[in-house]
């Protein structure tokens, strides 16, 4: 199994402070692949790539069986203290070790850019029972607003040549021309996330090609964070901050 190296650094670091930082999903958007995907008692959804179970929490609340694969130590410790009544897996995208045919749903919310295209959707196809489903999901920030905008760009400064993003569209090309799925379907919802100025720090802080720099790195990130957030009135001398994310979905049916 390989994990990407901002990744399997980055998250084992940041693990805390992922899970105090991210958002959560709308309930609207469980709702919408409950239905979409059959998700209820009697069936069984993976969420590979799980982290610390944001999104493994909402899947939990369908009655289905869950299953949770995270390749990264610390994300599958803090999962299992938060969930205890779900499965989790050491495993990747690409190798989850899971039986052939055993999943009704396959589901990655945040993950799915992490993953070599091609190869994952080998194993979804593998692991998929006929007529199953893959849904995939992102937290995307609301650039529109100016200072998400230049809080964003701190993160693009910092990447690394090569970091996997989903805004390349390389997932959807990969899946749209793999032979045997259905067009994709997708909604886009807001997702605002009140936080407190601390934890917008520690949001930038716990991406992962920024939690994987050393202390001197990190400290600058830091200062350049905190410029942004006094630069702009809407969030200058607040301690209460709302973020806003749109939540993005996408889902296609197998055969």
């Amino acid at each position: 199994m390989t994990v990407h190296q901002a990744a399997g650094v980055g998250y084992q670091r940041a693990a805390g402070e992922y899970e105090r930082s991210r958002p959560s999903y709308p309930m609207s958007v469980l709702t919408e692949l409950a239905t979409a995907l059959g998700l209820e008692r009697g069936r069984t959804v993976v969420d590979i790539g799980a982290g610390t179970g944001k999104f493994t929490r909402l899947l939990a609340l369908t009655g289905a069986r869950v299953l949770a694969v995270e390749p990264v130590a610390a994300m599958r410790e803090s999962l299992a203290e938060l969930l205890p009544s779900v499965t989790v897996i050491d495993g990747t995208g690409e190798r989850t070790g899971l039986p052939d045919g055993s999943v009704d749903a396959v589901v990655a919310a945040q993950s799915w850019h992490w993953f070599q295209q091609e190869a994952a959707l080998s194993e979804v196809e593998r692991v998929l029972r006929a007529g199953g489903a893959l849904a995939l999901v992102w937290n995307t920030y609301d650039v529109t607003v100016p200072w998400v905008r230049d809080f964003e760009a701190i993160y693009f400064r910092r990447a690394p040549s090569g970091l996997p993003s989903h805004h390349d569209g390389a997932w959807r090309r990969a899946l749209e021309q793999r032979p045997g799925w259905s067009p994709v379907r997708e909604r886009h919802l807001p997702n605002p996330h009140s936080i407190t100025r601390q934890q917008v720090v520690e949001r930038m802080l716990s991406s992962s090609h920024i939690a994987a720099l050393d202390r001197a790195g990190q400290a600058r990130v830091r200062a350049e964070v905190e410029e942004v957030l006094q630069r702009h009135a809407a969030t200058r001398d607040r301690e209460s901050v709302e973020v806003p994310y749109i939540t993005d979905v996408y889902w296609a049916r197998r055969g």
